[in-house]
Order: structure tokens, then C-alpha cells, then sequence
């Protein structure tokens, strides 16, 4: 097979979830450019059917999903309704998730709860429910989105909840990847840096401050872009990547090297 056409993605099915916007959003793009049909799990419908047209337009299926992926009920449902409508599940992207600034002294434990939910246990939820479907495909792919966060201490803001969230989603990957290698299901991990997003584009904007700071530690002096994580995100969905698993892929811009 030519190496390029193993990054074709046709006729697979993705759930994406968080991927109606910023890193979401161009993750799900990029893997229904390489033909995979996509159904975007979103707490946030509208924002969601906009990038579900934009997919479309590539000529695959996009299909929304309101889903509360830290609610296990939903999880399964939503689960149990692609693989009816497709009967399969090749890839999921486990993407939502949240930040909150505080220091860990004054940090409420409902807030640390909150974040530990969305950024963790959700990842396990949807993991667990997709992982029973894939282990029976005897193939399949999980792709969590976690952070430089859970390998070094940002600095100057202080995050500790979201830091050890992340630290967990990369155990996480690691833990599922070495039970379910011998069914064919691969996990891994991509671990973004700073990144410029709808979100977060006024701060960059400023230059002040924080984003200073960041910037002066990242050896590329610059943000990264969503969309400079399609192509890991293709890859790891595809069978270019099949001897892939429990492996963390670093796209910080250099952040983490020194």
C-alpha cells in the first residue's frame, strides 16, 4: 500500500467530543478531510451544527450530538446510537475539557471536583463505553487530547486541578493502551502547549503579562494554531500510525525542552 493512502480515514466513523470549536473543531475537520464521517459530541448544539456544515462540505457525514460527557448514562447512549446508525466505531477523540486559575490553598474542592470530572473522568466514561465496542471490532482508535500540563508545572499561573487532571489523562492512556493492545484497540495521548484559539486570542493579542511569560519559554516564540493538530490527530486515527499505543505526542512548540 502507498504509505500516503494509509492515512485515508473512508467510510470510518470518529466521535469528536468538545469539536464544535477551537481545538475540537479542527481536529474534527481534519479527519473528515481524510474521509472519515464525524459526529461531533458537544454540550453546545449551535456552535456544534455550524461545524457540522462545514464538514459536510468535504463530503462525509457530520451528525451533532448534545451530550454531557460526565454523565455516564449519556455516554453509553450516545455511544449505543452511532454504532446502531454506523455499526462501527473506529476513533474517538477525547477532547472536552476546562481550566480554572486558583491558587491550591484557596482551590474549592467542588471546583477541583469540576475539573477532575471533565477533563478525567469523562475521558474514562467515553474510553470505557467505545473501548467495549472496539474490543469487539478487534480494532479501533482513542486519541486524548491532554497537555504539556501533566508533565511539568506551568508557570506563572497557578492551575494545580487542571495540571493533575492532565498528569491523569496521560496514566490513563497509558493504562488502557497496555490492556487493550491485544484486541487491536490503540490509545495515545496528544499533549498541546500554548495554543491560540477563539478562546484565547485576546490574551495573545495583548502580549502582556502571562502570555509574555509563556512566550519567552517556548523555543518557537509563538502560540500554536488548532489546526497544527489535524494531522497528529489523522495520523493516530489511521493505520499510518498502527503500531502507535500508549504514547504521548508533545506539540508544544518546544515548551517542554527546557
Amino acid at each position: 500500500m502507498n504509505v500516503m493512502e494509509r492515512f485515508r480515514l473512508d467510510g470510518r466513523v470518529a466521535i469528536v467530543t468538545g469539536g464544535g470549536m477551537g481545538l475540537g473543531k479542527a481536529m474534527s475537520l481534519a479527519l473528515a478531510q481524510a474521509g472519515s464521517h464525524i459526529v461531533i459530541a458537544d454540550i453546545k448544539p449551535d456552535t456544534a451544527e455550524e461545524t457540522a456544515k462545514e464538514i459536510r462540505e468535504t463530503g462525509v457525514e457530520a451528525t451533532v450530538e448534545t451530550v454531557d460527557v460526565t454523565d455516564e448514562r449519556q455516554v453509553n447512549e450516545l455511544v449505543g446510537r452511532v454504532t446502531a446508525r454506523y455499526g462501527r466505531l473506529d476513533c474517538v477523540v477525547n477532547n472536552a475539557g476546562i481550566t480554572h486559575l486558583d491558587r491550591a490553598e484557596s482551590l474549592e474542592l467542588e471546583t477541583w471536583n469540576r475539573v477532575l470530572n471533565v477533563n478525567l473522568n469523562a475521558v474514562f466514561l467515553l474510553s470505557k463505553a467505545a473501548g467495549r465496542v472496539m474490543i469487539e471490532q478487534k480494532k479501533g482508535s482513542i486519541i486524548n487530547i491532554s497537555s504539556m500540563s501533566g508533565m511539568i508545572v506551568n508557570t506563572p499561573q497557578p492551575q494545580v486541578a487542571y495540571n493533575v487532571s492532565k498528569a491523569g489523562v496521560i496514566m490513563l492512556t497509558k493504562s488502557l493502551a497496555s490492556e487493550w493492545a491485544p484486541y487491536g484497540v490503540r490509545v495515545n495521548t496528544i499533549a498541546p502547549g500554548y495554543m491560540k484559539t477563539k478562546l484565547t486570542e485576546p490574551y495573545f493579542a495583548a502580549g502582556e503579562g502571562m502570555v509574555s511569560k509563556w512566550l519567552d519559554m517556548t523555543p518557537m516564540g509563538r502560540p500554536g494554531v488548532p489546526e497544527e493538530l489535524g494531522g497528529i490527530a489523522v495520523y493516530l486515527a489511521s493505520d499510518a500510525s498502527s503500531y502507535a499505543t500508549g504514547s504521548v505526542f508533545t506539540i508544544d512548540g518546544g515548551y517542554t525542552v527546557w
